[in-house]
């Protein structure tokens, strides 16, 4: 071993301790997600380690999915517990024309909306017809009644349809993520016109999809990250110009424009090095809510219709536009194609589709339109392009000659004349870039922030301020009038904070609220968060009680930031606090002064050579300071002792921390008892969906077990196995029940294919049994055979010993008679002293140290080594033996008498168990061998060797004698097993020298020597028990 000072850990130690560092590690880092949440379409973005922002795909390994949900009513109606199945993305778009009525798409218009008086409300009711949308009572937002339930059951809320969404696309990360996975933490993308109603709602539906929201960010600035994660800028603090960009994004719902400076900044980084950063900065925002992909459609749409229902055909039925708007499938199939019409119109100049059965089964419909016709119907909408640009420009208080580019973003941005009009905007086509990812660069954006703002990611340092989009403020009510301080601007930067300062002294209410535009324009005061002070008034109570604090220095603050997560208003904390004397003179201040170490005001002052006073030095601290003047420096003389102005007090300003409560304003907000009915359903719904894939997973089972029945009966060993009858009345089964399958059992529930899966499993099971059986017994009997012929080969080695044994005792009784008759007549000889045998006696001692005696040593007589196996291992084997032999006949006579079809008397696992009864008897016994065969004794020191051990010390390989009670074993063992112990053993051997080799090499010279005795004296123990485990292996 080595000394103490030279110790190391082991390899193994410094293995396991990695292992448990990178599992750590590795089991900390979760992925995250980044979802650009459309009108049309939802996309999603996952960042985990070794998925570095990749797109989450569908099942349909689309890089986008159709922002709907559809329910499948269930064909069990009898079954209270199945929910309609849920289907997500295109294929609900595809069952828009079966269930129209249950088909919800486009659903993110309608977020934090309210139902009554409300334009997005009655569009989406106008294109969706057949959907019953409805007011829920407890908000007075919209909800919707599916017709797959009760007509008494709750309405379905826009959040908890959107939360189905949101969950489809989180199971499809998880699935992309791979097993074991889990997705919480998210960053999803919004308007930059957003009020905190509709904020909320995201927020509502992405907690409720199982998600916690880490930030919202506007839809441009996540375009804007997504643009510089691949650049970098001039570097304003020395000397570089930032840049500026317009971010035009044009989806299905609106279009924005954001404008964006981009820039580099040297900060300060750990230590004193530096680091240069990229920051993203929002300047100003513009929006226009009507111009978006929806619109544009909806020209195609009515244009459709109109010349729909100006057709013979339709003239005739006597339908007119409205009839035709109100049918829910017409509509559907018609809003369906404009899109397609729409896109196709961007790279060509004309196209066509054609309906059948429209409206009616036997009416058909063809419709043309070019790009002239969509651009002339679209007329009104050219001229909204501007005003986004316009907003935004006004909002930062820069013109178009600052902008370095206009980059596009969003699907209807291809729209040949949108890219016109906005070529003519900005009177340079060179500007209009289209270096990002139109579809894809705000998702990639929303999860780079995503990793950014996760502790488990480290990337580049790209540092972003939002802006909240609408101004805010606090108000309040005192002295009976109403009271309002502005605090934060439309392009304050997300995060600000600023202290609020109030004039209460007792405890409270105020609120703080967003400036957002009616249908007029004008701007209104919404509420977004009311704060009740809890401990005001008795804070103030304690100010003026312990600190003596007056009521006109008493000050009231508050400190309110917008939000990074929402860059909603919200109060971070609340303080009450006063200037108040200090006390002076505590128990801590006497010891001080006792040792002089307090204050100095008011002690003597050390004299002067000359008798006068030197002045007092002055002392700092937080508090206010009071100098005291030297006499030298006044030349009339001091005031009497009681004369003396008293010195002022230092004070100190005494804070208290305001406790209060915050809770959402304006709108109502989903009550504790909703809000669990809609968990609940949601839970419902996954159980239901759970039960649904175990059904499915059942009648695949069970459609494919009618396939194998086929191949089964033209099998050869199942025909062996089986009679005529069984054959036909399984082939009888197995048509019936795929004809039911195509029939009634299409709609059977779980538990009646399970049943039916069972009873074609009953008939065919004890037929493939049969037939197994038949393959496999010929080999199990062959093994049993092999051991019970090893049994008796052990049997004829125990009896073989007992004689020997035998033997080898009357040897030993007639060799001690005639030793005794020899041993008067013995010489005197000078030999080694004869004494019993030394179990150091194979150490490299010095063999020349001999005794000397004048009587010869008289040889003791050779005693017999005990006998290995007893009479009851000998009766164990043969009782053993002769017991599976007998029960192996009886059972072979057996199945000598049975066809192929009966089932078998004579299992493959019996056979099996008996061969393991059988070597586990004779390993036993081997075992027993081991245990009582004695180590042989240490053979002594050859003298010729003794020169050449003597100049060898602390060299010897340490290599000791062979085991004889191995040997012995290996006598009678089956070629093959000896080669293997053999082999073993040889293994054995060389480890254990160089493990010694391997200790020597630490050790002093000095202390070799006695650890090579002690490692002879291990040696023979330890081969013993490592050929007992190779025996037990074999």
């Amino acid at each position: 071993m080595p000394p103490p000072g030279r110790r190391r850990l082991s390899s193994l130690t410094i293995l396991i301790s990695l292992f448990l560092l990178f599992t750590s590690t590795a089991s900390a880092v979760s992925a995250v997600l980044g979802i650009d949440l459309g009108t049309e379409y939802i996309k999603a973005a996952l960042v985990k380690p070794g998925i570095p922002l990749e797109i989450v795909l569908t099942k349909d390994s689309k890089r986008k999915e159709s922002a709907a949900v559809a329910f499948k009513p269930s064909k069990l109606a009898s079954d209270l517990k199945v929910f309609p199945e849920r289907i997500y993305g295109g294929d609900a778009l595809a069952l828009s024309a079966r269930f129209p009525s249950d088909v919800y798409p486009n659903l993110k218009p309608l977020l934090g909306q309210l139902f009554q008086e409300n334009d997005l409300v009655s569009g989406y009711r106008s294109r969706f017809p057949e959907l019953r949308v409805l007011e829920s009572t407890e908000r007075g937002t919209v909800g919707f009644r599916s017709s797959s339930f009760d007509q008494t059951e709750e309405p379905f809320l826009v959040e908890e349809l959107l939360a189905m969404e949101l969950k489809n696309i989180k199971a499809n990360a998880v699935t992309m993520a791979g097993k074991g996975s889990t997705i919480r933490d998210v960053v999803i993308t919004t308007p930059p016109f957003y009020t905190a109603e509709e904020k909320r709602a995201v927020v509502m539906a992405a907690e409720l999809a199982g998600l916690r929201v880490l930030s919202l960010v506007s839809d441009g600035l996540a375009v804007g990250l997504n643009y510089a994660t691949s650049r970098t800028f001039a570097t304003v603090n020395e000397g570089g110009k930032p840049e500026i960009h317009l971010v035009y994004d044009m989806g299905a719902g609106s279009t924005s424009a954001t404008i964006l400076k981009f820039q580099g900044r040297t900060v300060k980084d750990i230590g004193k090095y530096n680091k240069t950063i990229q920051e993203v900065q929002v300047l100003g925002a513009g929006w226009e809510k009507s111009l978006n992909g929806d619109a544009l459609n909806q020209v195609i749409v009515d244009d459709m219709v109109e010349k729909f229902a100006a057709t013979d055909k339709m003239k005739t039925l006597g339908a007119e536009v409205r009839h035709v708007k109100q049918h829910g499938r017409t509509m559907a199939k018609l809003w369906k194609e404009s899109e397609r019409l729409r896109q196709v119109l961007s790279a060509n100049t004309e196209t066509q589709a054609s309906f059948e059965s429209l409206y009616y089964e036997d009416v058909n419909f063809k419709y043309k339109i070019n790009r002239a016709e969509f651009e002339k119907l679209s007329a009104k909408y050219a001229t909204q392009v501007k005003t986004p640009i316009t907003l935004a420009l006004e909002s930062a208080k820069l013109t178009l000659s600052d902008l370095e580019s206009v980059i596009l973003h969003g699907g209807a941005v291809r729209t040949p004349f949108v890219q016109k009009e906005l070529e003519a905007i900005v009177g340079n086509a060179d500007k209009i870039r289209t270096n990002v990812n139109s579809d894809e660069a705000a998702v990639f954006g929303a999860a780079f922030k995503a990793a950014t703002i996760s502790p488990s990611f480290r990337v580049k340092e790209i540092r972003t301020l939002d802006t909240p989009g609408y101004a805010s403020g606090a108000s309040w009510t005192a002295e009976g009038k109403e009271r309002q301080q502005k605090l934060f601007t439309p392009t304050s930067a997300v995060g600000a904070e600023k202290q609020v300062s109030f004039k209460f002294q007792d405890d409270f209410t105020f609120a703080l609220y967003q400036q957002v535009p009616e249908k007029s324009g004008d701007l209104i005061d919404a509420l977004v968060t009311q704060i009740q002070t809890k401990n005001l008034t008795a804070s103030v109570k304690k100010l003026q009680d312990s600190f003596g604090c007056v009521a006109a220095d008493i000050s009231t603050k508050f400190a309110i930031r917008l939000n990074p997560t929402d860059a909603l208003p919200e109060v971070v904390r609340g303080t009450v606090s006063c200037e108040a004397t200090e006390k002076k003179g505590g128990v801590v201040d006497g010891v001080k002064d006792l040792f002089g170490f307090g204050s100095k005001k008011g002690e003597q002052k050390p004299l002067a050579e000359d008798g006068d006073d030197i002045e007092a030095s002055k002392l700092s601290s937080s508090s206010k300071t009071v100098t005291t003047s030297s006499p030298k420096e006044s030349k009339t003389p001091d005031p009497k002792p009681s004369e003396k102005k008293e010195d002022e007090k230092p004070k100190k300003t005494e804070t208290i921390f305001i406790d209060f409560t915050s809770e959402p304003a304006g709108r109502p907000q989903v009550s504790k008892k909703t809000l669990e009915h809609i968990k609940e359903r949601l839970s419902a719904f996954d159980a239901s969906d759970r039960s649904r894939i175990k059904r499915e997973e059942t009648l695949n089972t069970l459609e494919g077990f009618t396939y194998k029945a086929r191949d089964l009966l033209e099998d050869e060993g199942f025909i062996s196995a089986s009679t005529a009858t069984q054959r036909t009345e399984i082939e009888q089964k197995f048509k019936d029940a795929s004809e039911w399958l195509y029939g009634d059992g299409a709609d059977a529930s779980r538990e009646t294919l399970k049943e039916r899966l069972d009873e074609l499993r009953g008939l065919v099971d004890p037929v493939q049994k049969r037939k197994d059986e038949a393959i496999k017994r010929p080999d199990a009997i062959k093994s049993l055979q092999e051991a019970l012929d090893q049994v008796k080969v052990m049997v004829d080695v125990v009896k073989q010993s007992q004689e020997a044994h035998s033997i080898a005792e009357e040897q030993a009784s007639s060799s001690s008679s005639s030793l005794a008759a020899d041993s008067s007549a013995s010489t005197p000889t000078t030999t080694t002293t004869a004494t019993e045998p030394d179990p150091f006696a194979d150490l490299d001692d010095d063999p020349s140290t001999t005794t000397s005696t004048s009587t010869s040593a008289t040889p003791s007589p050779s005693t017999p080594a005990p006998l290995p196996y007893t009479a009851a291992d000998l009766e164990t084997l043969l009782s053993t033996r002769d017991t599976v032999q007998s029960w192996l006949d009886t059972k072979l006579a057996e199945q000598e008498t049975l066809s192929s079809s009966d089932d078998p008397v004579i299992l493959a696992s019996e056979l099996a168990a008996k061969s393991k009864d059988l070597n586990k008897v004779v390993m036993d016994l081997l075992q027993k061998q081991m245990k009582r065969t004695p180590p042989p004794p240490p053979p002594p020191p050859k003298k010729e060797k003794a020169s050449s051990a003597k100049k060898g010390k602390g060299k010897a390989k340490g290599k000791g004698p062979k085991s004889l009670d191995i040997d012995e074993l290996l006598k009678d063992m089956p070629a093959s097993d000896r080669e293997e112990i053999e082999k073993a053993v040889r293994g054995v051997r060389k480890e254990d020298e160089e493990k010694v080799e391997e200790m020597m090499k630490d050790v002093p010279e000095g202390d070799r020597e006695e650890i090579e005795r002690a490692v002879k004296r291990v040696r023979e123990k330890e081969k013993e028990e490592k050929a007992k485990v190779v025996h037990e292996e074999l």
